[in-house]
């Protein structure tokens, strides 16, 4: 199983909403892009429209992670992720969060869960994180239902105090090269900058060359009229 950002959005959206207002769930379209395109509890920010947030429910439509409720006035959506999957309420709740607002640690998961799910403390959290990442997958269990790991654990940050985690339903988050005393990635500003920097120098020597010449040529002409006395 493999979601792009907009899948992911809309399925995280629909989520949060069944948990959070169930007395407006399952949502309409228009409700939906609204909470697809929230500027809270969001990251990335998205602008999604109702072309981008329909196509995205018909082909989740057709992973069975979606489905239309066709009693209604307005054609509403509802998520089915907890049965294809067969998650948790405590699992459900932390892969939400991790597609709606991208890697966290687990402190971070935590603060951010209240809504969604209680959790006791961070050791509940690293656990709900750990059965997510060790999950048989569909050969070991001998079943036909998705399985398999759900997250994983990323590589510490640089200062970073806590280990971050991210879903495995897309594509997992790119790193951009860290800076440090070994590697120094240079922006056309900073290479402008050091070739000012070279020119100032190569004058500063020349104008030191010069006067060390005539100091020379000064010192010359005083040993000679000493001399001469």
């Amino acid at each position: 199983m493999h979601l792009d950002p907009i899948q992911l959005r809309v399925l995280g959206s629909l989520i949060e909403k069944e948990i959070v207002t169930p007395e407006t769930y399952p949502l309409s379209l228009n409700t939906l892009v609204n909470a697809c395109n929230q500027r809270s509890s969001r990251d990335p920010v998205l602008d999604l429209t109702e072309d981008e947030v329909r196509q995205a429910l018909h082909s989740l439509e057709d992973l069975g992670l979606a489905t239309t409720v066709r009693d209604a006035r307005v054609p509403k959506y509802e998520h089915r992720i907890r049965t294809v999957l067969n998650l948790r309420r405590d699992e459900t709740a932390v892969l939400c969060l991790l597609m709606l607002r991208g890697p966290q640690t687990p402190g971070e998961l935590r603060s951010r869960a209240d809504r969604l799910y209680s959790f006791d403390d961070l050791e509940a959290v690293q656990s709900t994180l750990e059965r997510l990442a060790s999950r048989p997958t569909t050969a070991d269990t001998g079943t036909e239902a998705p399985s398999g790991p759900l997250t994983t654990i990323l590589p510490r940050q640089p200062g970073s105090r806590e280990a971050r985690y991210a879903h495995l339903l897309g594509d997992l988050p790119t790193t951009p090269p860290q800076r440090d005393q070994r590697q120094t990635i240079e922006s056309p500003s900073t290479r402008s900058a050091d070739a000012t920097t070279i020119e100032r120098l190569a004058r500063i020597e020349a104008e030191v060359a010069t006067l060390t010449t005539a100091l020379s040529d000064l010192q010359s002409r005083i040993d000679r009229l000493e001399s001469n006395q």
